[in-house]
């Protein structure tokens, strides 16, 4: 039961009317993991995110949660997710501390010492007793994590979560979600517009299009694993096209040459073959820069430039 994921989806389908805005997406999310959504307008992703908290019905399939079904055991489901769908809302007129001990009388078992771990989790110690109507968007999304966690659930969701936080309150969020999930063990699914704060938040990412799963890939081996766009810095291009084009496991045709710089599309494990051939070739080498396809490269390609929600 250890290795079981904390959330299952299995040919989850919604269907209103004729049309179809889920189209039988299965994928699991393990326990400690950053799982990302993503999909182009019309996607299905927000229709899937309110399926998996309760505040829609599947037309078909199964979610499990944390081994229970949100069907047959809704609410003992439904106490293993903790979820921020839009914008977390609080009673501004009250304190930080005050809106937690409100929301922690809806849940049993929650203790003043847990309360006073959540704020010390997200970084809300020397703020969380003023009123809620001083704190910055990012503070008050930082309050929304706590009050989503008090419950110790298993699973928590964080629809669009860096909506309106400036690059600094993007990045308090992204190490907070982070350390939640590599020291805590929570499992986080996150849908953000932002592609490339994606790359930098998530462990994977499930990529889905007019409902349907198109790929979930792991973001940790991208820059091992894909094809990189490699330049060369030489000293003159006159032999370089040429030993680069006679290696027998480089694509010729993306081979670009540009006053005194050398461009291929190649693996990594080809950037030392290429480096060699140039030397042998009488080229001097003055440096060499590699740039893996980034989630946003990625994306595009999948989503043939689909703008993303």
């Amino acid at each position: 039961m250890s290795n079981q994921p904390i959330l299952q989806l299995r040919q989850v389908t919604k269907k209103i009317g004729k049309r179809t805005i889920v189209d039988h997406l299965s994928f699991d999310v393990p326990k400690g993991e950053v799982f990302g959504f993503l999909g182009p307008n019309g996607a299905g992703k927000t229709t899937t995110i309110r399926m998996i908290v309760g505040l829609m019905a599947m037309t078909e399939g199964e979610i499990i949660v944390n081994g229970m079904s949100i069907k047959k055991n809704f609410e003992q489901a439904m106490t293993q997710i903790g979820a921020i769908v839009e914008n977390p809302e609080m009673y501004k007129f009250l304190t930080g501390y005050q809106n937690l001990i409100h929301y922690a009388r809806m849940n049993t078992g929650v203790t003043n010492k847990r309360i006073d771990e959540v704020v010390e989790l997200v970084g809300l110690k020397n703020r969380i007793h003023e009123k809620v109507k001083r704190y910055s968007l990012g503070m008050r999304q930082r309050l929304g994590v706590a009050q989503a966690i008090l419950h110790k659930p298993s699973l928590l969701i964080l629809d669009e979560p860096t909506n309106g936080l400036d690059p600094a309150g993007i990045r308090e969020l992204r190490d907070y979600l982070r350390q939640l999930a590599h020291k805590e063990g929570l499992s986080v699914v996150v849908s953000s517009h932002l592609l490339s704060e994606m790359e930098l938040m998530c462990d994977r990412v499930a990529i889905i299009q007019t409902g349907k799963l198109i790929d979930v890939r792991s973001l940790q081996q991208t820059a091992e694993t894909t094809t990189q766009r490699v330049s060369f810095e030489i000293d003159s291009a006159d032999n370089a096209f040429a030993a680069a084009a006679a290696l027998d496991d480089i694509d010729a045709s993306s081979l670009v040459i540009e006053e005194n710089r050398l461009t291929a599309m190649i693996e990594r494990e080809q950037i030392p073959e290429l480096a060699a051939a140039l030397v042998s070739a009488g080229v001097k080498l003055y440096g060499i820069q590699s740039k893996a396809k980034s989630l946003e490269d990625q994306f595009l390609e999948i989503t043939g430039g689909e703008q993303i929600v």
